[in-house]
């Protein structure tokens, strides 16, 4: 039964960390769509390069939960993709709906590697040098 008051604590702990992610990453989204208009493809983008930079550096799970879950969870969003390439498509703009899938495939796959690639670079730099 002692099990029990600590994993909850650690649950406890954990869902605060994904909030206190979420919160930020949401109100960025926000901030962008108010100053920038519909930005899905820069917030997309941006979030893919932060998810692979965290990728490619030693897993640490209260970062990811905070940075990848929480932060860029609430700052990218599947959904809001979809509806922005669904508002071209209702209007009969096939073309404005395929080359924004096509570019935030793109671009986000190529901003993805691009951070895994920089987060493995520093991962690197950071382990410690044996001495001769």
């Amino acid at each position: 039964m002692a099990e029990q008051p600590s994993k909850l604590r650690s649950e406890l702990i954990e869902l605060l960390l994904v909030a206190a992610g979420a919160v930020p990453g949401a109100l960025l989204r926000w901030q962008v769509a108010l100053h920038l208009g519909d930005q899905n493809l820069l917030v997309n983008v941006l979030g893919a390069a932060l998810l692979g930079l965290l990728a490619g550096r030693p897993a640490a799970p209260r970062r990811q939960l905070l940075v990848g879950i929480g932060f860029c969870g609430s700052l990218t969003t599947f959904s809001s993709w979809m509806l922005a390439a669904m508002k071209h498509l209702s209007t009969g703009d096939w073309l404005a709906a395929l080359g924004l899938i096509g570019l935030t495939l793109g671009l986000g796959l190529g901003a993805a590697a691009l951070g895994f690639s920089l987060g493995r670079r520093l991962r690197t730099r950071e382990q410690p040098r044996s001495e001769p």
